[in-house]
């Protein structure tokens, strides 16, 4: 995880550069030495020795914190998720018992979609009606609520996401691929909205153009894949 290799860094920083205070009697570099980012304490040059067991050598620590500053660079990815920020409006259709033959259930709602963190991640808020059975069993409306993040995860090379509404307690998470041919990304996960009962899921997210997104969700309980729900968006702005 990113957060543990920041931690790492700053603590084998932080030893590194108290060694080098009890090493020296003065604030200034040592001869061959360099300013360590910590503050103004000189860090030894490695000068080709090897750290004692469990520190990261200066040069070590040096190359981490580059391939970490690296891995942290926007690229073409985000720039396609950031293209999906703004308002939407949506349509939805389920099929309960993955029949996409029969009358579909549907809804309709509305999304706002946002770059965070200088545009590493996409937070997205849904909100919509769908029908629910009530105490009496009947179907009623109730206001759906919905929240999703994305990103691209330079590390891993992959589309990441998760997802969490008020109609559960957990958070899914999912992994996926952007295919060019198809202008679609791709990704798998599995959810458990009982305890005991998990299922494989597969949604395809498609692009065909700045202003329209369709997302699929699939679901394989044990019987095969069978497609659920199916989400039209249009821009509104």
């Amino acid at each position: 995880m990113k957060t543990s290799l920041i931690v790492t860094l700053f603590i084998a920083a932080a030893f590194l550069a108290v060694s080098s205070l009890a090493q020296t009697t003065t604030t200034s570099p040592a001869p061959g030495g360099k300013m360590s980012n910590m503050g103004h304490v000189a860090v030894p040059a490695n000068n080709g020795a090897t750290a004692p067991a469990g520190q990261p050598s200066a040069a070590d620590m040096q190359k981490m914190m580059q391939q970490m500053m690296e891995m942290s660079k926007l690229n073409e990815n985000h720039k396609m998720l950031a293209d999906t920020a703004g308002t939407w409006n949506y349509s939805v259709k389920m099929w309960m018992d993955g029949d996409a033959s029969a009358k579909p259930q549907e809804s309709k709602g509305t999304a706002t979609r946002k770059m965070v963190m200088n545009g590493r991640f996409l937070v997205g808020d849904y909100t919509g009606m769908m029908k629910m059975p009530g105490p009496d069993g009947k179907m009623k409306d109730v206001t759906f609520k919905g929240m999703g993040l994305e990103a691209y995860d330079n590390v891993k090379k992959k589309f990441v996401a998760t997802w969490m509404d008020n109609m559960g307690t957990g958070i899914m998470t999912m992994q996926g691929d952007y295919d060019p041919a198809t202008k679609s990304i791709t990704s798998t996960g599995e959810e458990e909205m009982m305890p005991g009962m998990k299922t494989q899921i597969r949604s395809v997210t498609k692009f065909p153009d700045k202003n329209h997104m369709t997302f699929e969700w699939y679901e394989n309980q044990g019987g095969g894949e069978k497609k659920t729900m199916e989400i039209n968006y249009t821009k509104a702005k």
